[in-house]
């Protein structure tokens, strides 16, 4: 298999920017991912943008990238528009991972870039709700809050009778995201809370407080792939998806994800134990420990277990969501893929300063998307090694 590397990496803070355009955001990413890794626009011969709610929110459908991208040297270039869902930067990553290793094309980019932020919240949860299937929905919503943090509720509830796992525990997640975010200039949300700030924040579908949710934010990420080589490149070592499967899946949690899972472990040669630090879709903070189990990080059942001994903290055995994950770094679901393998990137090239893991050489990166009939609609497993 031919090897591919990340050679640039690029990204915008994630914020909500009411005078910023998707275009604005994209060429900044773009720009500093080109300068990272010491090439031009003439050194691509394609790019892979990843977008998943502009049609809703800003009313750009069918050519988002191109139109994103128009002013950044790259047109001219075949440019592929991919959506799905929150994994939707994960999957631009898989394509064109897999087009370099094909031989189609020896340089690639790729754009991960998304406007959630809008004056009517209404229209973002709107956007945010056709990323489970309609037809499932009775057409009662409002869209006073995201539909998912609603799914997501539904399926903790469960997890909490089978596990044991309490409201405690998840509050435990926030804090040590914020603590991770805290130390990371591009995260939205940057400061420390406690466990009762947590806990005390606004109920938005119990047992999920305000601060368990991952918020809106715009932002904008890029990363240049390339078969050639690199002293500096980080190797994508192995890339799993698979979508949930309605009539198998119901009852078992992350299905899709071990999927997933035992397809990267396989082409990276790995298994859980080696991991040294993970990125995981923790659009809500539940999400992150039940990914424990679904990883293989711990047995089924036992991911209150790393919560109470903090073995997911940064000096701990197993760092997770080093960059404060969806929670705290932010979640422009359209970036939030690509954002989680630049954060592992810059872990394994031993750059990311005060929350660097020491020793780093191998990460994982998981992001999910999507609802389909109650289980997850897209997931992706990703492994990089430092070379």
């Amino acid at each position: 298999m031919t090897p591919v590397s990340i050679v640039g990496v690029g990204m915008t803070p994630v914020g909500k920017f009411v005078d910023r355009s998707l275009r604005d955001l994209t060429e900044e990413a773009v720009r500093a991912a080109f300068l990272d890794a010491q090439l031009t626009p003439d050194d691509v011969d394609a790019v892979f943008f990843s977008n998943s709610v502009a049609g809703i929110v800003t009313g750009q459908e069918s050519i988002r990238g191109q139109t994103a991208l128009r002013y950044s040297g790259l047109m001219g270039k075949p440019i592929f528009n991919v959506e799905n869902a929150c994994a939707s930067g994960s999957s631009a990553y898989f394509l064109a991972r897999n087009a370099i290793v094909s031989g189609m094309w020896e340089t690639v980019l790729v754009v991960g870039a998304e406007k959630m932020a809008h004056v009517d919240r209404t229209v973002t949860y709107r956007a945010l709700e056709t990323a489970s299937d309609l037809s499932d929905r009775d057409g009662s919503s409002d869209h006073s809050s995201s539909v998912f943090m609603t799914i997501y509720a539904e399926k903790i509830k469960k997890y909490m009778k089978a596990t044991g796992a309490t409201r405690e525990d998840f509050a435990w997640i926030v804090v040590k995201n914020h603590d991770h975010a805290a130390l990371n200039p591009f995260a939205q949300y940057r400061n420390r809370v406690s466990i009762d700030e947590v806990l005390e924040s606004p109920e938005i579908a119990w047992p999920l407080t305000r601060l368990m949710c991952s918020p809106i934010g715009d932002g904008a990420a890029a990363m240049v792939l390339t078969a050639r080589s690199s002293d500096r490149g980080v190797l994508a070592a192995g890339c799993g998806f698979s979508s949930g499967n309605i009539e198998k899946d119901q009852g078992e949690h992350g299905h899709a994800v071990r999927r997933a899972a035992v397809i990267a472990y396989e082409q990276a040669g790995i298994g859980p134990d080696d991991v040294h630090l993970a990125e995981v879709h923790d659009a809500a903070a539940p999400a992150e420990l039940e990914m424990y189990e679904a990883l293989g990080f711990c047995a089924d059942g036992d991911g209150p277990r790393l919560v109470r001994e903090r073995a997911t903290t940064l000096g701990g055995p197993l760092p997770v969501n080093t960059s404060g994950g969806l929670v705290s770094r932010g979640h422009p679901v359209g970036m939030t893929g690509v954002a989680q393998l630049i954060e592992a990137t810059i872990q394994l090239r031993h750059e990311a300063g005060d929350r660097q893991v020491d020793g780093a050489s191998v990460a994982l990166v998981q992001n999910a998307g999507g609802d389909i009939g109650s289980v997850g609609a897209a997931s992706a497993v990703h492994v990089l090694r430092r070379q």
